[in-house]
């Protein structure tokens, strides 16, 4: 099973689930630690007089906190709920649930291989989970680099690893767009506006890019690509083909971001 964790650090954002409120503060548990107890004091459920308590926070919810403080010898973790803002508690979801997305993988690892579950962690997951800080990371890794991944990495989990990150999970990416302005000022324009488009997406070579008119003289390139540099390289490539052939058609082109 994963690792048991100590206590958390402080200033980490953490998920919990509130077991009860009352008119002093709210007692949660730590998800990702073992269920261990936290209190967030009324004065730290949000910012400015809180009158009634149950209208910010209720039990069962699912709540994201910034860690004040951990008292390890009693037990004691200290929780701030009004410290975290909306893009945080968005982002700390997210991945909780891929940590526990990630250790559903693990199980079916465990299950193709027939081993259990503990053996799995001591063979494989552990140490990915110390290299790649989490295990869903370590999961993206496998799926966007399957090669360099097997290269690094030998022994009986490895393929079986590999085929379930594959099957499981999207490999990330990032998405970009720009705004080519292209003008020609001769009879056929028109032929030379399409030619340095055509040349700009074959400068893209297989990249994942497209233009659209928005409305002439203006075409939107969109880049989707696994990384902004990437992303920026590619757009710098087709954008740069596209103005050199308006320009040599003796036309005007540039680039808008």
């Amino acid at each position: 099973m994963p690792r048991n964790k100590g206590f958390p650090e402080r200033g980490e954002l953490v998920v919990c689930s509130v077991t009860s409120v009352k008119d002093f503060g709210a007692f949660v548990t730590l998800d990702e630690y073992g269920d261990k107890e936290g209190f967030i004091h009324i004065r730290d459920a949000a910012t400015g007089w809180v009158k009634y308590l149950r209208d910010y926070i209720r039990e069962g919810q699912k709540v994201v906190c910034k860690v004040l403080g951990v008292d390890p010898s009693k037990g004691h973790i200290d929780l701030s709920l009004k410290s975290v803002n909306a893009h945080q508690k968005r982002e700390k979801i997210q991945q909780w649930k891929n940590e526990k997305k990630a250790e559903k993988l693990v199980e079916i690892i465990a299950e193709r291989m027939t081993i259990s579950i503990d053996d799995a962690y001591d063979q494989f997951a552990n140490e990915l989970i110390d290299t790649y800080e989490t295990l869903y990371g370590a999961f993206e890794a496998f799926a966007v680099s399957p090669d360099e991944m097997t290269e690094e990495y030998s022994g009986a989990w490895v393929q079986t690893f590999l085929e379930v990150a594959q099957e499981n999970v999207a490999v990330p990416s990032v998405k970009i767009s720009g705004i080519l302005e292209l003008r020609s000022f001769a009879p056929d324009g028109i032929e030379h506006i399409k030619n340095a488009l055509n040349k700009g997406l074959a400068a893209g070579g297989d990249a994942d890019a497209e233009i659209i008119c928005v409305g002439c003289p203006k075409y939107r390139i969109v880049i989707t690509a696994e990384d902004y540099k990437t992303a920026e390289e590619t757009m710098k490539d087709i954008s740069s083909a596209a103005i050199k052939a308006m320009e040599k058609a003796g036309g005007e082109a540039s680039l808008k971001r």
